[in-house]
């Protein structure tokens, strides 16, 4: 399987404080799901393109073998639609466990034993975007702690199905909430392109001394004139997203 997804993220000037948790000093690279595969999860008619754990061990060990580790693309991130639609009996996030048999803690052993990292992906709101199980307000502390049990090495928190308020409570909530766990998780915010990307509605010195990873701009599309105009957009916007960035606090686009 041909990669399909390239996970960059900009390595601009040094600006403001940057989260404190000792990840990502410098561009994490890797492989993400969503443009390619987005919520394919009919495994039955089509199980080499579904959203399940065959397709992120097939990723693991392309990056593996195919010389893309030594070049520095460890990371292997799972997006939207891994999960059950219901959490478990103690309340916890759970993956399909048809699609993902074996779990997300194996999933995550797997990466590590071929020195690769895993990234998993939730939502600020009641659903994802995708209608899986959010992550409210009131269920981050476990979230969090879930996905540090499972070894997890990143997580992408999107905003859908959320408001601005409860989006300004929630993204520094999870930021504590996950180096409370004490294992060193990359954090990715999706905050900034649920509004507008750029300040005033956008604080970047808050930002980064929450998050290590934050996306400014729509999802990419399977089509030119979709990086056409994440291009431009980030080249418009230069002079004011340049000095927020820097070792441990990145913005992040996808390409394919």
């Amino acid at each position: 399987m041909h990669l399909a997804a390239l996970l960059f993220a900009s390595a601009l000037s040094v600006g403001t404080l940057a989260l404190d948790n000792g990840v990502m000093r410098t561009p994490p690279m890797g492989w993400l799901a969503w443009e390619r595969f987005r919520c394919d999860i009919n495994c039955e008619n089509d199980p080499k393109n579904c959203i399940s754990e065959n397709l992120f061990i097939d990723m693991a060990d392309r990056l593996a073998e195919d010389g893309w580790r030594e070049l520095g693309y460890v990371y292997v991130n799972i997006d939207d639609c891994w999960s059950s639609m219901e959490r478990d009996a103690k309340g916890r996030l759970q993956a399909d466990p048809k699609r993902f048999p074996g779990g997300i803690h194996k999933l995550a052993r797997y990466m590590h034993d071929r020195g690769l990292k895993l990234g998993i992906y939730g939502d600020m709101g009641t659903h994802t975007c995708g209608g899986y199980p959010g992550t409210t307000l009131d269920k981050i502390q476990i979230d969090a702690q879930t996905f540090a049990d499972w070894e997890v090495d990143m997580f992408k928190f999107d905003g859908c199905y959320s408001n601005a308020t409860e989006q300004e409570k929630g993204y520094p909530l999870m930021s504590k909430a996950l180096n409370a766990t004490g294992r060193p998780i990359g954090y990715s915010c999706s905050w900034p392109a649920y509004q507008g990307g750029l300040p005033p509605k956008v604080n970047y010195t808050l930002l980064g001394q929450i998050c290590n990873l934050w996306r400014n701009y729509g999802d990419i599309q399977d089509s030119w004139d979709s990086v056409l105009n994440i291009v431009d957009w980030f080249f418009e916007n230069q002079d004011v997203l340049i000095p927020a960035a820097g070792p441990g606090r990145y913005a992040f686009l996808k390409v394919f």
